[in-house]
């Protein structure tokens, strides 16, 4: 299969988990706030450790295999990954937006500027990490892309279900809170897209294209998931989530790498 194919059908199906994890508002249409707070931070530890081990330690090796030595190896990877968040800090304040979940965002249904301030949010958020599946495809080695792909989609599971109840809770339908959580999976496979295609054409690209998409999910991971985990007094909850969802995907990534 065309690699620009496999990584665009990875980020697809990642993307697709954020459906998935919606489902069970099927049966319980409501979260205690300590179970929301620990389920994001559950994602956050997943794009954590995905960041760490699938991002930059093989965007390290790959920049070394190009010939630079472990210091501008290094530096390729600092530069990347500041670029990275540089850009999402850039696009933030240039695109307005609303956090994913302050009660507010959706309250007034007439209100359809809130509305798209909301699928911009998530739309921000979702980007990036299916850059990072795509880019993690892009050299060509399956058993490279497949532990991001695997924990991108695990991360997406918790955040679909905490979007789908947060709009069950400003009086939307199941059927609309279900299509929302689609729509926001459904941005993963742009971005990942747009990675394979960047990298496998000019594979010297692989060292930048993975430490931008670092920074990019650091930048996510810092300004988006751990201030909404930790909302509300709910600290300790969003800090066991954010370290079993780090261990989670540290398992998979050394387990399947």
């Amino acid at each position: 299969m065309p690699i620009i194919l496999t990584g665009f059908l990875a980020s697809l199906i990642a993307g697709l988990a954020t459906a998935i994890g919606a489902l069970p508002i099927l049966f319980i249409p409501s979260l205690t706030k300590r179970a929301e707070g620990m389920l994001l931070g559950f994602g956050g530890g997943v794009m954590l450790a995905a960041t760490a081990f699938s991002l930059i330690l093989p965007g390290t090796e790959a920049a070394m295999s190009q010939g630079f030595p472990k210091a501008i190896a290094a530096l390729i990877m600092v530069g990347g990954i500041l670029f990275g968040g540089w850009c999402l800090n850039f696009v933030h304040a240039h695109f307005p937006h609303e956090h994913f979940f302050k009660e507010e965002t959706a309250a007034n249904r007439a209100n359809l500027a809130r509305l798209w301030l909301f699928i911009a949010a998530i739309t921000l958020h979702n980007f990036p990490e299916g850059l990072a599946v795509g880019v993690s495809f892009g050299s060509g080695n399956i058993q490279e892309g497949l532990p991001v792909a695997l924990g991108i989609g695990l991360q997406n599971m918790p955040e679909g279900l905490v979007v789908a109840v947060a709009l069950l809770a400003q009086s939307y339908s199941v059927g609309h809170a279900l299509r929302v959580s689609l729509l926001t999976g459904l941005v993963e496979p742009i971005g990942g897209l747009v990675g394979v295609s960047i990298v496998h054409l000019g594979n010297f690209i692989l060292p930048w294209g993975m430490a931008f998409a670092a920074g990019a999910m650091l930048f996510v991971i810092s300004d988006e998931i751990i201030p909404e985990s930790h909302r509300k007094g709910l600290e300790k909850e969003g800090t066991i989530g954010i370290m079993l969802g780090f261990v989670t995907m540290m398992f998979l990534d050394i387990a399947l790498g």
